[in-house]
């Protein structure tokens, strides 16, 4: 565990969801802000750490990046959700992750250094019904995405594997 050892995830949403849209654009500026800097006020957003996630495209073979918010499971593995807000589809960014040859692992950026992850990606099953009913304790409103969509949305653990080093 790093610096956030003990710290409590539990946060109450004070936003309104932005479109599917705006998320998108919400995430590029993101990203532009977490390659600048680790500054807190850039890394921890609505009351969130976040990650940089680096996925190579399924179809295309380019890198692309997206920021997203990140929660500890009991291992101190963090862990992303696939909601895209309760959209019927999954993130580009999950579908990439699916792809295992496209990304047998990926570049994870923390605040303060970069990681590899041989991912995990959590569609069903009972440890991914755990770590959804755990999380919903400290982000309750992704029980409300989730009521969106027909589709389950997906959980991925990013186990740190391989440290990078600068």
């Amino acid at each position: 565990m790093d610096e956030n050892e003990g710290i409590s995830q539990r946060v109450e949403m004070e936003w309104e969801t932005p479109s599917h849209d705006e998320i998108i654009e919400i995430s590029k500026s993101h990203v532009v802000g977490l390659e600048m800097t680790d500054d807190d006020a850039v890394w921890r957003v609505a009351g969130m750490h976040h990650i940089l996630l680096h996925t190579i495209g399924r179809r295309s073979g380019n890198e692309h990046k997206v920021a997203l918010p990140f929660w500890r499971d009991a291992e101190g593995h963090r862990i992303v959700v696939g909601s895209f807000a309760g959209a019927h589809n999954d993130p580009a960014w999950v579908l990439n992750l699916r792809d295992r040859d496209a990304n047998p692992r990926v570049k994870v950026r923390i605040q303060g250094g970069m990681y590899w992850s041989e991912h995990e990606v959590l569609d069903e099953g009972a440890d991914r019904d755990a770590q959804w009913s755990a999380m919903l304790l400290d982000r309750a409103w992704y029980a409300n995405y989730q009521s969106k969509t027909d589709r389950t949305i997906p959980l991925v653990r990013l186990a740190e594997t391989e440290a990078i080093s600068d």
